[in-house]
């Protein structure tokens, strides 16, 4: 009973949204829009294909980039040529971690970054620090 609670809970979501709630769609917003991770389109087909084995690569693909222009997601490229998306779509930082590729938040107020808006011809829709480095105490594998 749970989950088709939890079913019609996410297909209630995308309809505030703005978006029809397929089955699809319900399957992929239930994993992409729960994750504390930052997954690739791969990793969200390869994870909701699972349990729900007939969704098409494409479809995930399509469906992501649907719920990113309806402000459910964020898209971030955070590496050359590695696109990630978002849950999380308030203001907030990133760190990646050198040694595992791991992508964790960092709250908005833990960095002040100056005089943004100051900068001469430039109109700032939205920017976010990206922190690399390695989490003391873990070794590369």
């Amino acid at each position: 009973m749970k989950q088709r609670s939890d079913e019609h809970h996410l297909a209630e979501q995308l309809e505030k949204a703005g978006i029809r709630p397929s089955a699809q769609r319900v399957a992929i917003a239930g994993y992409v829009l729960s994750t504390a991770d930052h997954p690739s389109a791969d990793e969200v087909w390869q994870r909701v294909k699972t349990d729900f084995p007939m969704v098409s690569r494409a479809t995930v693909y399509n469906t992501l980039q649907l719920f990113t222009e309806h402000g459910l997601l964020r898209q971030l490229v955070l590496a050359e040529g590695c696109v990630v998306f978002d849950p999380k779509v308030e203001p907030h930082h990133h760190f990646v971690d050198d040694a595992t590729g791991a992508i964790e938040d960092i709250p908005w107020a833990a960095l002040r970054v100056a005089k943004v808006d100051d900068l001469e011809g430039v109109d700032v829709r939205e920017y976010m620090v990206v922190v690399r480095g390695r989490r003391r105490g873990k070794k590369a594998p």
